[in-house]
């Protein structure tokens, strides 16, 4: 499970403390709902299923999967499944093959979600040496899915914008910079990242839409 309420509110108010922007982002809009996914192959099934595409449209790939497969969590439904039948369920060429790719990676045990390795970057890499799991993917399970708290998704462009506009830059600072200034928020980056999402959402300039 991701970071609890608790875990967000004691994480945010330490880096209030050595952050004045922070600080002053918490008190316009106040501390984020927790986001919390399960744990397990599911979840990152999903993650390859919603990628570039509407959450409407994932969810209605997954049901439909699921009334062609079967139980679509479970990995040995996907491995039984011809490729036209994955076709048939919405999903794109390539996104059959990564759906593939990852039942594969699970059933035959090269991938143990259960037991990724407490190193940050090792589990990330196990996890993006599955076809169609890129860096931000993997980082997202690990923050939602495990709840790690240090995990920093610095390449995501919502993080890179509001950190920006948290810590006062004219432009969206680039991804290399923003992983650099963040080794002074360790080991509280998780909820950080979980954060800056939610000043997006509820802070956004109405005079230009974000980058």
């Amino acid at each position: 499970m991701g970071l609890t309420a608790e875990q967000l509110r004691g994480s945010l108010d330490a880096l209030a403390a050595i952050e004045p922007g922070f600080a002053a982002g918490l008190a316009r809009v106040g501390y984020p709902e927790p986001r919390i996914s399960a744990r397990g192959y599911a979840t990152l099934l999903r993650t390859i299923m919603g990628q570039q595409v509407s959450v409407a449209s994932a969810n209605a790939v997954w049901h439909k999967l699921e009334t062609l497969v079967g139980d679509a969590s479970d990995p040995h439904a996907i491995t039984a499944a011809s490729d036209e039948t994955l076709r048939a369920a919405g999903l794109s060429r390539q996104k059959a093959g990564y759906a593939r790719s990852l039942a594969e990676e699970v059933t035959s045990g090269r991938l143990d979600l259960d037991r990724l390795p407490a190193d940050d970057e090792e589990a990330a890499a196990q996890l993006i040496r599955v076809k169609g799991i890129g860096r931000w993917s993997a980082e997202i399970y690990l923050l939602f899915a495990e709840g790690r708290p240090d995990i920093w998704p610095a390449g995501d462009l919502a993080v890179q914008i509001e950190i920006g506009r948290l810590l006062g830059h004219d432009t969206r600072p680039p991804e290399r910079l923003v992983r650099d200034l963040s080794a002074a928020w360790r080991p509280h980056r998780g909820a950080l990242a979980v954060f800056t999402w939610h000043h997006y959402g509820s802070d956004k300039p109405t005079e230009a839409a974000p980058l």
